[in-house]
């Protein structure tokens, strides 16, 4: 893991706080980071979390997030070891110019812009995502 810190994307984030399976590694990982406060999350998961909480959305049910999106994403950013990294301009220009090839997911390309800008791992079970950490272009985890 990068000195930086492990931010989680969306889904590692989802998964940690309910409790789901990670892989040993990922779950060491979490753990170093937190005793660091370095578990980072990004704002990009806060708008992600209430999509996903949405009737409709990709053709399946809405995910549940008690009391609803906004608290469950400030309750998740309040545990021990967490904290947010600011979406600034730099990150969002730098997701725009991001070394090909890598795709089209604005959400996608926003965390690993975040992961790059602030020296982070970026923890992840998007096979898009680890593969571009393959090719050197992200530090990544799989979890």
């Amino acid at each position: 893991m990068n000195a930086g810190g492990l931010l989680l994307d969306t889904c590692a984030l989802i998964w940690l706080l309910n409790g789901d399976r990670l892989t040993r590694q990922a779950e060491r990982a979490v753990a170093e980071a937190a005793a660091r406060e370095a578990v980072l999350l990004s704002p990009i998961s806060a708008w992600e979390i209430a999509l996903l909480s949405r009737p409709g959305q990709a053709g399946r049910a809405p995910l549940v997030f008690l009391p609803d999106p906004r608290a469950w994403f400030e309750q998740a950013a309040l545990r021990p070891g967490i904290r947010i990294v600011p979406l600034c301009a730099n990150i969002a220009v730098d997701a725009a110019l991001l070394p090909e090839p890598f795709g089209g997911d604005a959400v996608d390309r926003l965390l690993v812009a975040t992961a790059r800008h602030v020296g982070a791992t970026l923890a992840t079970r998007d096979s898009r995502i680890l593969a571009y950490g393959e090719a050197g272009l992200v530090q990544v985890l799989a979890c």
